[in-house]
């Protein structure tokens, strides 16, 4: 049987959910995902269980798709459509949470890492963190309905800036955006989440559940609607010559030549 690639623990009304690849930088495969879903799904009829913290094992908190895995290895476009949208069903999951979700962000949160900091209650980020949306630079346009969930936290220009632009941005940064809400030194990551967590997991929690559940709602109830297209707009992506050129240029470290096709 494959070695768990998330574990969790619970101790009374707090669990620690932990991404435990850290040879891979806790990367995102395809596996990853299917785990994650059931991971978050695993705290439906946890009615003992309060506050869920998310954090990565080793450097990072998840450095995003696992670049050495191939993805399309379906046959047919419906096949890899099924495939491209592990990653959405990975993160209805985890916004279906009841529970209040922290994420203690060490070092990267890269792409799909970013995705799942994104699709959190909170995020308590160490100051060695940081976040990027690499998709661009390799000629992919962001997933797994996600883009929302970013522009509610940072703006339409930051926004721009990060899925757009692809900008590495540090934690202090993302601190006076919005992204996150408390950056502390690395030593101290792990407690100052459990103490958010306690904290949170202290309140009534059919209130705060419910009031959870109501601000999520009112946030993304168009979300849907407006994102229910991105994974195919990623196979059309993958169709095109400037999505090859960007790969190419990305892993040459050089600026590419795209021509619009």
């Amino acid at each position: 049987m494959p070695k768990p690639l998330i574990s969790i623990e619970k101790s009374d009304h707090v669990a620690t959910v932990r991404f435990d690849r850290p040879e891979r930088a806790n990367a995102v495969s395809q596996a990853f995902l299917v785990e994650l879903e059931s991971v978050a799904r695993s705290f439906r009829d946890d009615v003992e269980t309060r506050c869920v913290v998310f954090t990565g094992n080793g450097k990072h908190f998840c450095s995003g798709a696992d670049l050495s895995e191939r993805r399309d290895t379906a046959e047919s476009i419906l096949g890899r459509q099924r495939q491209l949208r592990a990653g959405e069903r990975a993160m209805e999951a985890l916004l279906a949470m009841d529970q209040v979700t922290i994420a203690a962000w060490n070092g990267a949160a890269m792409g799909g890492g970013a995705c799942i900091a994104t699709a959190l209650d909170f995020r308590v980020a160490a100051d060695n963190a940081f976040a990027q949306y690499p998709e661009v630079l390799l000629g992919m346009n962001l997933m797994w309905r996600s883009l929302p969930l970013t522009v509610r936290l940072v703006g339409t220009s930051r926004a721009m800036r990060l899925v757009a632009g692809g900008e590495r941005v540090n934690a202090e940064t993302l601190l006076a955006w919005g992204m996150v809400d408390e950056v502390v030194p690395a030593a101290e990551l792990s407690a100052t989440a459990q103490r958010w967590a306690e904290d949170y997991a202290g309140k009534p929690p059919i209130a705060v559940q419910m009031i959870k559940r109501s601000i999520n709602a009112i946030a993304g109830m168009n979300d849907a609607a407006l994102m229910h297209m991105d994974a195919d707009q990623n196979l059309l992506t993958a169709t095109t010559d400037d999505r090859g050129e960007a790969a190419r240029s990305y892993l040459d470290k050089r600026r590419g030549d795209f021509s619009g096709q």
